[in-house]
């Protein structure tokens, strides 16, 4: 899995990271996400963008991150915004009922209001 981390000024939401991901979010890769992940929320911008356009498989412990990020994200005041997830993602997530619980966007450009 390759993690792309960068900082834009973003008119909708102010200073934000975004985080891109491709390829597979396993028990393998999940901890180098978990820590781009918590670096990003420490850093204290407005939002958080995590881009899953590229990633091609998410498990348990995928999962697992980006619910614990949104609950470091909340208690740090910090927006947290996942966008264009696959159908395959998107799945995992409408079948835990997680897609009721996270802020979604279709796109990187809706995540970021441009």
């Amino acid at each position: 899995m390759q993690i792309k981390t960068e900082v834009l000024e973003s008119g909708e939401l102010g200073r934000t990271v975004v985080i891109a991901a491709d390829g597979e979010v396993d028990m393998h890769e999940s901890p180098r996400l978990r820590k781009a992940l918590a670096d990003s929320i420490g850093y204290r911008p407005a939002a958080v963008v995590v881009d899953l356009a590229g990633v091609t498989f998410i498990d348990s412990s995928g999962v697992a991150t980006l619910v614990e990020a949104m609950k470091l994200a909340k208690a740090a005041g910090v927006a947290l915004v996942l966008c264009g997830m696959n159908n395959k993602v998107k799945d995992v997530f409408a079948l835990a009922r997680l897609d009721k619980f996270f802020r979604l966007a279709a796109s990187r450009r809706e995540a970021l209001g441009i």
